[in-house]
């Protein structure tokens, strides 16, 4: 729940900027909409009990998460970078908004990292 959150913070606040370079932009913008939609599907099916079968479930869990802390990571330092280069280029409040959205996407990244941690030792205990 908290990591969508953080997503959701993620891509408001790169939505709210000025999109300059629209490569690294765009793709920060894939990864937080596609975490914070596949999180959300992935929440309903543990909610509704789909997830009788413990060890599939648990790999799946395993992966997902694994491959959501991978993209959120490459979509980290790619907005920190377009950050950086941004720094004497635009306006204060646009960079401002900009500091927001890499330091919440690293908080995103190390809540998705941590949860692949747990997914995985979940998956070696069945």
């Amino acid at each position: 729940m908290i990591r969508r959150i953080f997503g959701g913070l993620v891509w408001i606040l790169v939505a709210s900027t000025l999109v300059v370079p629209v490569n690294p932009q765009g793709w920060v913008m894939f990864v937080s909409v596609f975490c914070f939609v596949m999180t959300f599907i992935w929440m309903v099916v543990f909610a509704c009990g789909g997830h009788q079968n413990r060890g599939i479930w648990a790999a799946a869990d395993f992966g997902y998460h694994g491959i959501a802390a991978f993209f959120y990571l490459s979509a980290s330092v790619a907005l920190a970078k377009v950050t950086l280069d941004m720094r004497g280029g635009t306006s204060f409040r646009n960079y401002q908004l900009d500091i927001s959205a890499v330091v919440f996407s690293y908080v995103a990244t190390l809540l998705y990292f941590i949860h692949t941690i747990l997914s995985a030792i979940r998956w070696k205990s069945f």
